[in-house]
């Protein structure tokens, strides 16, 4: 991190959060965040349910809810990203405050509650998107919608056509009853509806499915279960966590999903229980808490294609991912081998 990003990072620090990254939003579409370009090397580049990554780092949904900042996004660095959530109609969110910044455990809970501008006008700005980027939609249900199942394959069918990758989100712990639908019954019943949306797509994209860190042991099973009959290219594996073990900051009795450093071994472990559940019969992408390239590695040995984050750079800024995609060459370097070779095979010591 240079000092014009540190200066910007003391002043981001300063401000509310949500004000904050508004304004770091602002920063990247006017280009004055780092941009490295694409990052990639022979060891880097692999392929995940279809799609050619020149890296495996991505860009977790939640980061730019709305598609604005596409072009500073497509120059940043990352192998992958992932705008979203998307839900039919506009809807405002939750109220404000609304986002907590946790220092002391490098860590953040939000309870934004799907806020977003709409298919409509997101759909505007996909199809404006760079070319020379993976990108990828969040697809979310509107809070009020009577069909919450029916929510997720309208904004496929309308944002489809401009993207590389779609991902069903329902485990945000922000919209009532949201998560329900990871249950075995429903969960079939609506990833029936988004494939069959994706196979009316002039050009059927990668969908993938997006789960809580917080199933037990017979939900996760249902999960995987589901995951493999369903067609899906794949799972992300973890969202938010509800739980608040080991947090020392004032804000951690706040409500809503954390995320950070405390998930990191949460959402490991249950991404290696999802490999070894899934057999790799289908690829896995692993989010939660990584902020250097090792854990960057954990991931992937521990059964992850591809790895993305979010929180980390409210601490880190943007010049970490340049960091963590170097830092991971280095490490397959001296392992002497690629990253697609490395998944799964330290599973073992997170289960």
């Amino acid at each position: 991190m240079n000092l014009f990003e540190k200066a910007g990072m003391t002043l981001l620090h300063r401000m509310d959060p949500e004000a904050a990254h508004g304004l770091a939003m602002k920063a990247l579409g006017m280009g004055l965040a780092p941009a490295p370009g694409q990052i990639t090397s022979d060891r880097l580049r692999c392929t995940v349910a279809g799609l050619s990554l020149p890296n495996p780092l991505g860009l977790a949904a939640g980061f730019d809810k709305n598609a604005e900042v596409l072009d500073g996004l497509s120059r940043a660095g990352f192998g992958f990203v992932e705008v979203g959530a998307a839900t039919p109609r506009p809807q405002a969110g939750n109220p404000k405050p609304r986002l907590f910044r946790l220092t002391e455990d490098r860590a953040a809970i939000n309870r934004f509650g799907f806020n977003n501008d709409g298919m409509e006008a997101i759909a505007g700005r996909l199809m404006k998107r760079p070319r020379d980027m993976v990108l990828g939609l969040n697809l979310g249900a509107n809070k009020d919608s009577e069909d919450r199942a029916a929510d997720f394959a309208k904004v496929l069918t309308r944002c489809g056509p401009y993207l590389d990758f779609a991902t069903v989100n329902v485990s945000s712990p922000n919209t009532e009853k949201l998560r329900d639908l990871q249950g075995k019954e429903a969960l079939s019943a609506l990833l029936a509806g988004v494939m069959e949306a994706r196979g009316a797509l002039d050009t059927p994209i990668a969908v993938f499915l997006k789960i809580a860190p917080d199933l037990d042991a017979q939900g996760l099973e249902d999960v995987a279960e589901v995951a493999l009959a369903s067609g899906v290219a794949g799972v992300i594996a973890t969202n938010t966590t509800l739980s608040r073990d080991g947090l020392t900051s004032r804000f951690r009795d706040e409500p809503g999903g954390l995320s950070g450093a405390p998930l990191f071994e949460k959402s490991t472990r249950t991404l290696a229980r999802l490999s070894q559940l899934t057999d790799g019969k289908i690829p896995l992408i692993g989010v939660g808490g990584v902020s250097t390239a090792e854990q960057a590695w954990q991931k992937i040995l521990a059964g992850a294609s591809a790895v993305q984050l979010y929180t980390a750079l409210v601490y880190g800024g943007m010049s970490l991912i340049p960091n963590i995609v170097h830092g991971l060459d280095a490490i397959l370097e001296r392992e002497g081998c690629t990253a697609a070779q490395a998944v799964g095979q330290g599973r073992d010591t997170w289960l």
